[in-house]
């Protein structure tokens, strides 16, 4: 290959080919609360102090038809968008493993006594309601791995109803883990410390990096056994169920709209999307004609910087099914996520994927997937013309990817303004990346890190082990002309404002499987040390911190963490 002879590429090359074919077709912490954790202390058997003043309430029944039939036996359900369901409990004794400070106090209005009430324990696991709650599964649809399979809906999820904070934000609370429903199909309605972990860890750390994402309050923990083949490979073990308790704006998904239309219930369609515009899309204006059309550019619009959020942190969600495509563009649903370690395009963080349909290179291409499925199931509301604007709309999601992801890859190289060879000057860097397997994380860490004049004489220190690694390439100087170069227009800035800008947009710890790995094991042995160092960590990413390094947060990955596999089971 000649020198710069290969091809170069915006992150993830595919995007573009896939798009145009399926375009044809279509903690805080408080100090005290945080010396507990630390301990490795459990909340079991808490006696009674401190109120819970959190009383919730239901706009969803007065506006949503929902389905009053009374037990969670597995049905096929019509004519209603919610079906009234209540969690089971878990079986004592129970253990308070984790809590977000921030969603305690900051989203739910609640003092931090609360959480040694043991009736706050039973209601964030589904063993008692919150007042004025009325438990609910939420049914919908959806593509799974590219394939319509019908009825899914929450399976194992209970919405107990929504609160309303101080500062007037709105959020639903939900159960995961609680109980069967009736889309439970052949399910036991629970989840498992080693899920539940990854879910609390995962969706918390992603709101500190800065990506739109559901929340987690609670992480309870139980001695009732659940059998689950962690692998598919015939070999069930025991495990121990758990529930957390999440919180979002709102759970409807691409999912919830598509049932209705596959099912025929266009009133039921047009009564949910209503609904939806009306709560979460204030900028549209209830009579406005082409409302649905609007509604669809916003969300192919904020789609489209969500994935781009993603790939520039390298999360990489690994069932990108349109049940689990939130209508508000945040991130829900974690499962067999992962954040990529060593520079791939074709990283897969889910063993279940044998096709690596949900690949980290194919994220912007099964988003598009997605908004043509949503597209179809909107396509009964719309007459011809705002059919055809909806298509173009769809048309121009490759543009708004790129467009964001171009603009945070340029901060994340400490870029000021527009120059015309910017995408080259990036795309070089991930193909050096690729070719020398360098940590995603750590490279981009650790050039916000250096100095430039270390760069210029390559006097990299060897604490940098990622940027060390990146630079064996044979191309490496030259790419460091061409950064040094572009940086060099920049007249006004200082290296040392240069630094502390990439240093604010580059994190040094993300929540690395082995990471959630460690903390699962010793949590299943009733140690929550890791959990609560990981939690601690991972509010302030973008900060070094003492305990973090001496864990190895920011160092090469042990090299057991290359044998770890995570399945859709949970």
């Amino acid at each position: 290959m000649t020198k710069h002879g290969f091809t170069l590429f915006l992150l993830f090359s595919a995007v573009a080919s896939t798009i145009c074919r399926h375009e044809q077709d279509f903690c805080e912490s408080e100090s005290c609360n945080e010396r507990e954790f630390e301990q490795n202390h459990f909340y079991t058997n808490v006696k009674t102090y401190g109120e819970i003043s959190l009383t919730l309430s239901h706009k969803l029944l007065d506006a949503l038809p929902f389905e009053e039939v009374d037990g969670h036996f597995t049905r096929t359900v019509k004519g209603c968008v919610f079906s009234e369901c209540q969690p089971t409990p878990l079986k004592q004794p129970l253990t308070l493993a984790a809590v977000s400070q921030d969603v305690l106090r900051n989203m739910l209005d609640l003092n931090e006594s609360v959480i040694q009430n043991e009736e706050f324990v039973l209601c964030v696991s589904g063993g008692k309601l919150f007042p004025g709650s009325i438990p609910l599964a939420h049914r919908y649809g959806g593509h799974q791995f590219g394939y319509w399979a019908g009825q899914l809906g929450d399976g194992r999820a209970h919405l107990l109803g929504e609160y309303t904070n101080r500062k007037g934000e709105r959020w639903e609370l939900q159960l995961k883990g609680s109980g069967k429903t009736p889309y439970s199909r052949s399910g036991d309605g629970r989840a498992v410390i080693r899920s539940s972990v990854r879910e609390f860890l995962c969706s918390e750390a992603m709101h500190f990096l800065g990506v739109p994402t559901s929340r987690a309050l609670s992480l309870v923990v139980s001695e009732e056994p659940v059998w689950r083949d962690q692998l598919y490979n015939g070999n069930v073990i025991k495990e121990r169920g758990a529930v957390v308790l999440r919180l979002a704006k709102s759970w409807f998904r691409i999912g919830s709209l598509e049932i209705l239309t596959r099912t025929g219930e266009l009133d039921v369609l047009r009564t949910l999307l209503d609904f939806i515009i009306k709560e979460h899309f204030k900028s549209i204006v209830m009579n406005d004609p082409d409302k649905y059309v609007v509604f669809f550019s916003i969300v192919v619009n904020e789609t489209a910087h969500l994935i781009a959020r993603w790939m520039s942190v390298g999360f990489a969600h690994g069932v990108c099914n349109t049940d689990n495509f939130s209508l508000l563009s945040i991130t829900i649903d974690y499962g067999p996520f992962g954040f990529m370690e060593s520079y791939d395009p074709n990283f897969v963080p889910n063993t279940s994927d044998d096709e690596g349909r949900y690949s980290i290179g194919a994220q912007a291409n099964v988003g598009l997937f997605n908004l043509q499925k949503l597209l179809e199931a909107l396509k009964p509301l719309l007459n011809s013309d705002q059919l055809s604007q909806c298509q173009q709309i769809l048309r121009e999601y490759l543009q708004t990817y790129h467009q964001r992801f171009h603009e945070l890859f340029k901060a994340k190289l400490g870029f000021l303004g527009n120059q015309e060879k910017d995408s080259y000057v990036i795309a070089f860097l991930l193909k050096l990346m690729e070719d020398t397997g360098a940590d995603f994380t750590m490279t981009f860490r650790q050039l916000s890190e250096v100095t430039l004049s270390q760069l210029q004489m390559g006097s990299i220190p060897l604490s940098m082990w990622a940027l060390s690694d990146l630079s064996s390439h044979e191309y490496f100087r030259d790419w460091v002309q061409l950064y040094l170069k572009r940086l060099s227009r920049m007249k006004s800035d200082s290296d040392a404002a240069r630094q502390q800008r990439m240093q604010g947009v580059n994190p040094r710890y993300v929540l690395r499987n082995w990471m959630a790995e460690s903390a699962i094991r010793k949590a299943e042995k009733n140690d929550i040390s890791e959990v609560a160092l990981l939690q601690k960590t991972l509010t302030e990413p973008f900060e070094e911190q003492e305990e973090a390094e001496r864990a190895g947060y920011s160092s090469k990955p042990p090299s057991w963490a290359q044998q770890l596999r995570v399945s859709c089971s949970s």
